[in-house]
């Protein structure tokens, strides 16, 4: 057993997660003493904030030729967000979804989802491939803009928590320290997570693939889990929810984008033979769940997705090599 490399792996995902909180809270400060406007840095910074460290992982293993570890990284954090963080937020305090940007948001989730699988059929990740993910990533901020102004009066709960995140009063030299500190830190701790877990990977025989859909997809989807919970805690379900979609969403367009400009691939069979299907039936569910009568995720629904989560770790940890 590598102790040294697992060690080194958590201090990389403690790094990670850190440094990510610290440029969010920077940018996101800079931003509202320029004068831009909440819900522009709500819907943009702050929603992309949760997914930094998928996108430094994803670009860190891209360019050391571990293209599985970097897709694995974005299938297993959409599956991880949805089944694992919903389904224990959910079992803790039952969720309630009222906002409107968030029905607007899930269908265009499942849209994000379906592209892709289509993208990803032949089982190639290509330049051209990665550009229309990146393109649509614009696209898609475009579009929540305006959705979002579109709610600004209507007391949408979605729009009021994310504008309530934003930090008031800190100094631009404090804002600008601690951009720079994350932007330091988050691609070196990318890659002392990345070395490590291809350590880890060689030691017990796994491959490139199962690493990203396991140990780095739950350690990136942590941020997810604190702001969920933090949400819960305070009343905020839409935004606990409203994190995920926004999360699942980014990892397919702008962080599966990247591995396919930086090096395209032919990828593991795995990823459309068995993962994308799981993370295409989560994804259902929770649609299912957010939409349905009841607009709410309840205990027993939370229990449903842990238990989902639970069983496909299983499954891929007794199949290492796949």
């Amino acid at each position: 057993m590598p102790i040294e490399a697992v060690l080194l792996l958590i201090v990389g995902l403690a790094l990670l997660v850190w440094s990510a909180d610290k440029l969010v809270f920077g940018a996101a400060a800079l931003a509202r003493n320029f004068g831009i406007a909440p819900l522009v840095i709500g819907m943009t910074i702050l929603a992309m904030g949760s997914s930094a460290p998928e996108m430094m992982v994803s670009a860190t293993a891209a360019l050391s030729g571990k293209s599985d570890t970097a897709v694995g990284n974005v299938l297993g954090s959409n599956i991880a967000n949805i089944a694992l963080i919903l389904g224990i937020t959910a079992i803790i305090k039952p969720l309630s979804i009222s906002s409107g940007v968030l029905r607007r948001e899930l269908p265009l989730m499942m849209v994000v989802t379906l592209l892709a699988g289509a993208l990803l059929w032949d089982s190639y990740l290509g330049f051209n491939e990665g550009i229309v993910l990146v393109v649509l990533f614009v696209a898609f901020l475009a579009v929540m803009l305006k959705i979002s102004r579109s709610q600004k009066n209507s007391g949408d709960a979605l729009i009021e928590e994310q504008e309530s995140e934003i930090p008031e009063g800190v100094p631009n030299g404090k804002a600008i320290f601690w951009v720079i500190v994350g932007l330091i830190l988050l691609p070196l701790a990318a890659d002392i997570l990345v070395n490590n877990a291809v350590i880890i990977a060689k030691h017990f025989g796994m491959s490139d693939l199962v690493i990203g859909l396991t140990i780095i997809a739950v350690g990136t989807s942590l941020p997810e889990l604190a702001a969920s919970l933090a949400g819960v805690m305070k009343g905020e379900d839409d935004m606990a929810v409203g994190n995920i979609i926004g999360s699942n969403v980014f990892n397919i367009l702008a962080v599966m984008g990247i591995p396919g400009i930086l090096n395209p691939t032919v990828l593991n069979e795995n990823v459309m033979g068995r993962d994308f299907w799981v993370m295409l039936a989560v994804s259902i569910l929770l649609v299912v769940m957010a939409l349905g009568k009841s607009r709410s995720i309840n205990r027993i629904e939370g229990s449903a997705l842990l238990i989902i989560f639970v069983v496909y770790q299983g499954y891929l940890l007794m199949n290492l090599a796949h």
